[in-house]
């Protein structure tokens, strides 16, 4: 390889990019697209080229010539022959498996006779095949659409959905001219083109950072789509936001939207109902006993706010309802229990994604400075640690007690500025809230409690609030621009992200995300795994080391 190539290729699909190449930023933002991102120590980003990452690839029109022309460009002396056989074999097999409608009949059609029998051959899928129509095509039992696939993809065999969607119950639904604001609603640009990819696929993921608009993608899918809607978020502050943007902004009245929670039962043409109430049942092996809400109505469109999030009942319902049209939103597609191939095949392929980069070069969010901040044990916590047994030592080093010495320091720093303290460890928190005065939000707070307490944040009546993780996603605090982690959920990336999108709204001054790091300690690695995420989509941290 020339000495200016900033890539380095490997046979068994491992690609090693150089960080500190002028290009590099350009050659991130590509691997972005086709590969995932496994390790970032020092300036050296290791990203693997996986089936998954390939297939999402030919999702978004790349051919196995134009990747490998594009590899081959940034590495200088071309891709290993191994890999580049790989390569083509995933690209390939990605159109290989299509599901159609035809006559009234579901129907898998293969490239090959030799596909077909590949499939009859995948136990968990051929379950639900049928008779043959002819060499190349088998009928597929309804029920099975979306277990079908499931087993195909966890085969290495990707189904191509083109089988349509019911239309669904009519809704007749627009955006409003004016929101009250005096400017008429109107979707961005990259939201617009969100929107038509998703519209244009059948189902789908849209990934863009937090604080871009995906709830504004979500309506735009709404109203082109004109169906009922039922849109799934993670808690109950969510459902309250996106009914009150449902009302704002489009002309649906409140009599037409409904919230569907564990303290309201409102079954509407646009039900907006929590995870959680969906998955609820009285014991482990019981019924779920909200399940007809998702299952017994004519959705034509369901929507899966921070569908990184989604449990695992939910993926069971989802397999088993595939007449809806799906539509995934997120920040981002990484699953910490590795289950991104449940989500390409039951919700759909990405069909759209925008670097948080890209839109924080755009204005659309606010730019944000990321700092890593080293604080050492005392000697007492420090003996504490080294005695203890593995399992307990993550606790002892999220709750380091001079960490409270570095939220001081850091709560001087950005005197004045709103500014959010967030942990994992309630009793650190509640620790923290009483040493500097601070209120203090769990998920023991409840919900009017919360929003009174956020308004009051919104107003500048408090300038700084401690929060737990029921403050990682759907939460509105648009002035916050500091954010000090104190401790977070092991080495999960998906935390990272959505913490620091908690202060992303756009401001007029960068932002300031701290996380407090306890040196010598198992948080170390956590960090490292942490940060991959936000890494790869162009954010550098700086390190400060504190005694």
């Amino acid at each position: 390889m020339g000495r200016s190539a900033p890539l380095w290729i490997q046979s068994d699909g491992l690609l090693l990019a150089d960080g500190r190449h002028p290009d590099f930023a350009e050659l991130r933002d590509f691997l972005h697209g086709v590969a995932e991102l496994v390790k970032c120590p020092g300036d050296l980003y290791t990203y693997r080229l996986t089936p998954l990452s390939l297939w999402h690839a030919a999702a978004a029109g790349w051919t196995a010539d134009g990747l490998l022309g594009k590899l081959g460009a940034w590495t200088g002396n071309g891709v290993p022959p191994a890999l580049a056989e790989e390569v083509r074999r995933q690209i390939a097999v990605y159109g290989r498996f299509r599901l159609v409608t035809r006559e009234g009949r579901l129907l898998l059609e293969c490239a090959a006779p030799s596909d077909l029998s590949l499939a009859r051959e995948t136990e968990e899928a051929a379950r639900w095949l049928e008779a043959e129509v002819d060499e190349r095509t088998a009928a597929v039992r309804p029920e099975g659409r979306g277990l079908f696939k499931q087993a195909m993809a966890a085969a290495g065999l990707p189904v191509i959905d083109e089988a349509g969607y019911r239309a669904g119950g009519p809704l007749s639904v627009a955006f409003r001219e004016s929101d009250g604001t005096g400017c008429p609603p109107r979707l961005r640009d990259y939201q617009q083109e969100a929107v038509d990819a998703f519209v244009d696929g059948g189902s789908g993921v849209v990934v863009l950072p937090c604080g871009a608009g995906k709830t504004w993608v979500g309506l735009g899918a709404l109203v082109r789509l004109q169906c009922e809607t039922l849109i799934l978020t993670p808690n109950g502050t969510s459902v309250r936001q996106w009914i009150r943007e449902l009302t704002l902004r489009t002309t649906l009245t409140s009599g037409e939207v409904g919230a569907y929670t564990g303290e309201r039962k409102e079954v509407r043409p646009v039900t907006v109902a929590t995870y959680q109430v969906l998955t609820r049942r009285r014991s482990k092996t019981g019924p779920f006993l909200h399940r007809g809400l998702f299952m017994d109505r004519e959705w034509g469109l369901i929507i899966y706010d921070e569908v990184h999030l989604l449990p695992a009942p939910v993926f069971r319902m989802t397999a088993e309802l595939q007449a809806a049209r799906r539509l995934g939103l997120t920040a981002t597609l990484v699953r910490e229990d590795g289950r991104e191939t449940d989500v390409f095949a039951l919700i759909g392929p990405k069909r759209y994604e925008l670097p948080w980069r890209a839109v924080e070069g755009a204005g659309f969010i606010a730019r944000a400075r990321c700092t890593e901040v080293r604080v050492p044990m005392d000697e007492a916590a420090a003996a504490r640690y080294a005695a203890a047994p593995r399992g307990e030592r993550p606790r002892l080093a999220g709750e380091n007690p001079r960490k409270a010495e570095a939220v001081r320091r850091l709560l001087e720093r950005h005197a004045g500025e709103p500014t959010l303290i967030i942990g994992h460890y309630l009793d650190q928190l509640k620790e923290l809230a009483d040493i500097f005065s601070l209120p203090l939000v769990t998920g023991e707070t409840p919900h009017e409690e919360r929003q009174r307490l956020y308004d009051r944040f919104n107003r500048g009546e408090i300038r700084a609030l401690a929060v737990s993780k029921v403050a990682n996603f759907a939460v509105d605090l648009p002035d916050a621009s500091v954010a000090i982690q104190v401790s977070g959920s092991f080495g999960s990336r998906q935390e990272e992200a959505q913490r620091l999108g908690r202060i992303l709204r756009p401001k007029n001054s960068a932002a300031s995300f701290y996380t407090l790091v306890s040196d010598g300690t198992v948080e170390r690695e956590f960090s490292r795994r942490r940060k991959q995420f936000l890494l790869e989509q162009g954010y550098v941290y700086e390190t400060e080391w504190w005694t």
